[in-house]
């Protein structure tokens, strides 16, 4: 991987496709620094899984009410631009030996298995809120 890889945290995905968010000054001006450096934005497969699940989610419940199609479109947008973390067994393995571990529970285990592909793929930042 040229320069550093960042793994982008999905709070990031979500303000980053969305003009009208406050943040979204603030992680135009993130993203355009990190690659300037001609570092790495990287993003896995759960980052997908929860960006879609806040889009597709109805506005009366903190999402986005967008359809699966325009989900599908602005996740597009940085697919296009990032690098995916892909999922393997050494992820898999990874994620289990933290969760036993650290004695992981409850929604920290989504943390863990994003920990875990960082770990496994040699991320060591992640660009997040």
């Amino acid at each position: 991987m040229a320069g550093t890889p960042y793994l982008v945290d999905s709070n990031i995905l979500l303000r980053w496709v969305k003009p009208d968010h406050n943040d979204y000054p603030l992680v135009v001006s993130a993203i355009d620094a990190i690659l300037r450096r001609n570092d790495v934005l990287c993003y896995t497969s759960q980052n997908v899984g929860e960006f879609w699940n806040t889009c597709t989610r109805p506005l009366d419940r903190n999402g986005y009410a967008l359809s699966p199609q325009e989900t599908d479109r602005r996740a597009k947008h940085f697919e296009e631009k990032l690098r995916l973390l892909p999922d393997s067994l050494a992820v898999h393995e990874e994620w289990r030996k933290l969760l036993v571990t650290y004695g992981v529970s409850g929604v920290q285990v989504h943390d863990a298995r994003l920990a875990a592909a960082m770990r496994v793929h040699g991320v060591k930042r992640i660009l997040t809120f």
